[in-house]
């Protein structure tokens, strides 16, 4: 747990960072909703700030009283639990509340947030805080990749910054590393945070294997491309197939093929293809058959896990093969904190690490993040074992 001492400025420079991360942005760029899973950047304002409302300030702080009792209905993501909500799908039909209502919004809550935590030394109180950190922060990337793509769904490709890179250049040499076989541990094992679906402490058996010390690069996705890899079934689940030709992909997301050179759209606007940047942007089915073609496989979240203190990593959340199942003894919270993470674990794929986009302080080594097998609006990636 964060020391009680440092959670509110923890606090307070977690809605900061939000905030700046939308300062690039115009009053029209808060609203669009180009697919479902992105929402519009106004909605994640009100989102994380309902959502310490809910469950911290409506429970801790005697006579609150809600900024608004309509905005329950309109920041509910998912749960069950508090009522009604808005459609995901549709989030950017919402023209109200005004961009200005959901700042006022922000304000409101963080200061009866900064009131609460003045007076309160409650150990529940806090741990509560530190969940609603932690959730703000997740959506501090989420905002960002969603701005991304709206921005990147924009015929004009404008760009949202010129300072924020997201492609540094791979400046070593490729190696493999090789890890023993034997049992190993898994889990998160301190007492500092951790998602419920980290928790569990276990033995796994593992094989000896081999993994990467690098992600794949634009250069050697090209490779897979100019060698067919994308006309090629024998390389791709059968799901996968139909996915890529029901949309006839034949590239990364934002890549772009003009006058005979690929360019890829980028936070900083359309640029050349940078060859030794770390790809990205790739789905599961994409990274699978990539490693088909090299003949690799994708690592399990536990080879990852083990092996990780050999090799860097945070530019990109990296595929597992490995199916996002509870561990051994999970135990899902009880009331609404219960659907955080218990409810997703189906139909989901583990991915590892962290990226340019994971907010300070959020990354670490046990981190569970998951997604299905065909999103590719976050900043993933590819590293191979065998």
């Amino acid at each position: 747990m964060v020391v009680v001492a440092e959670i509110l400025d923890f606090f307070l420079d977690t809605r900061k960072h939000t905030e700046n991360l939308c300062l690039p942005l115009e009053a029209e760029d808060y609203v669009v909703q180009p697919i479902s899973d992105v929402s519009p950047p106004k909605w994640h304002l009100g989102h994380t700030t309902w959502f310490f409302e809910e469950f911290i300030l409506a429970k801790y702080l005697p006579d609150y009283q809600v900024f608004d009792p309509n905005f329950s209905y309109v920041f509910n993501s998912y749960y069950e639990t508090v009522g009604k909500r808005v459609l995901r799908t549709d989030r950017g039909n919402l023209s109200r509340p005004t961009v200005k209502k959901v700042i006022e919004y922000r304000t409101y809550v963080t200061e009866q947030m900064t009131s609460l935590l003045e007076k309160s030394s409650s150990k529940e109180l806090y741990d509560l805080v530190e969940i609603g950190i932690h959730h703000e922060k997740q959506h501090q990337e989420l905002l960002l990749t969603d701005i991304k793509f709206i921005l990147g769904n924009n015929p004009l490709l404008p760009v949202y910054s010129e300072t924020h890179s997201e492609n540094s250049p791979c400046q070593i040499s490729h190696q493999w590393l090789s890890v023993s076989e034997g049992i190993y541990t898994i889990g998160h094992q301190s007492d500092t945070f951790c998602y419920d679906n980290e928790l569990g402490k276990h033995k796994v058996y593992l094989n000896p294997y081999q993994i990467s010390n690098l992600l794949v690069t634009n250069e050697d996705y090209l490779q897979f491309m100019n060698a067919g890899g994308y006309q090629d079934f024998q390389f791709w689940h059968a799901d996968g197939w139909d996915w890529l030709t029901q949309n006839q992909l034949q590239a990364p997301l934002y890549w772009h093929y003009i006058d005979h050179k690929w360019y890829q759209y980028t936070l900083n606007g359309l640029q050349p293809l940078a060859s030794k940047a770390y790809v990205t942007h790739i789905s599961y089915y994409e990274a699978y058959a990539y490693a088909q073609w090299k003949g690799c496989r994708l690592p399990t979240e536990f080879e990852w896990e083990i092996a990780e203190k050999q090799f860097e990593w945070g530019q990109r959340w990296e595929w597992t093969e490995s199916a996002y199942l509870p561990y051994p003894h999970y135990k899902k919270a009880s009331g609404a904190l219960g659907e955080y993470n218990g409810k997703f674990m189906v139909n989901q794929k583990v991915l590892r690490g962290s990226s340019i986009a994971t907010p300070p302080k959020h990354a670490r080594t046990t981190y569970r993040n998951f997604f299905g097998p065909t999103a590719r609006w976050q900043f993933t990636g590819i590293r191979l074992a065998k």
